[in-house]
């Protein structure tokens, strides 16, 4: 049986009525997964140098998408991090073992509570550059709300690293490696339209990928152009 990305994508071929196959996604967070770009360069260059950090707490910024994540995900793979998701956040986190460096998912999406600022704050007083904190937010972290305005001062004074919004190229490399994530081969047209038809956001790829593995599974057919055309038309 003919999985995705057989030994003919190997080869450089690509089969135009290449039929899709149940197999699963692999969301691949991994360094060599991460895609570069101008935007992402300074951030990258950050999580790169660990454990060589000159601060004990950071920060990355930037729209759904953009790579906070995967970045994240890059660096408490390296540093053996514990993650948690800001919204999680209460007193009793305060007694972590500060030896561990920890990852904060999603600051300025969590509800502001004097329980959440009163951890956020204890946790970014324990960091320290052997087991720093590295947060992340949509927005700045100066625009972040609290309801401690000791952590308000501590948020702008963190060093940040902004991710941005993506341009063509960068959106369709995005494209590409999320198709390769589901073993899936698709003609450049096909990142072509969508580069061009879709909103200009990582999420959005990611959103149009699943959608059109979702639909090539019903329908048995492959990914190609007129499979794309029938999803915005129908969009529309």
């Amino acid at each position: 049986m003919a999985a995705r990305g057989d030994a003919c994508a190997a080869h450089g071929l690509i089969l135009p009525q290449q039929l899709p196959l149940p197999l699963g996604s692999r969301v691949a967070f991994t360094r060599e997964d991460f895609v570069p770009s101008l935007a992402s360069a300074p951030a990258l260059a950050f999580i790169d140098s660990w454990p060589h950090w000159p601060v004990a707490v950071a920060a990355l910024h930037g729209p759904p998408g953009s790579g906070k994540s995967h970045l994240a995900a890059i660096w408490q793979a390296r540093s053996r991090a514990q993650t948690v998701p800001a919204k999680e956040l209460s007193g009793s986190l305060v007694t972590r073992d500060p030896a561990l460096p920890l990852v904060v998912e999603d600051v300025d999406s969590a509800h502001v509570s004097p329980a959440r600022d009163t951890a956020l704050f204890s946790l970014l007083e324990q960091a320290q550059p052997e087991a720093p904190v590295l947060l992340t937010g949509h927005e700045p972290p100066s625009a972040w709300k609290t309801s401690l305005p000791d952590l308000a001062s501590r948020f702008s004074a963190l060093l940040a690293f902004p991710l941005w919004a993506p341009d063509d190229a960068l959106l369709a490399a995005i494209a590409r490696k999320l198709f390769n994530d589901r073993q899936l081969a698709v003609p450049d047209v096909v990142i072509e339209r969508m580069v061009k038809s879709l909103e200009r956001s990582p999420s959005a790829m990611r959103d149009f990928v699943a959608q059109a593995d979702e639909r090539a599974l019903a329908e048995g057919r492959a990914i190609n152009l007129a499979l794309v055309r029938d999803m915005l038309a129908g969009a529309e």
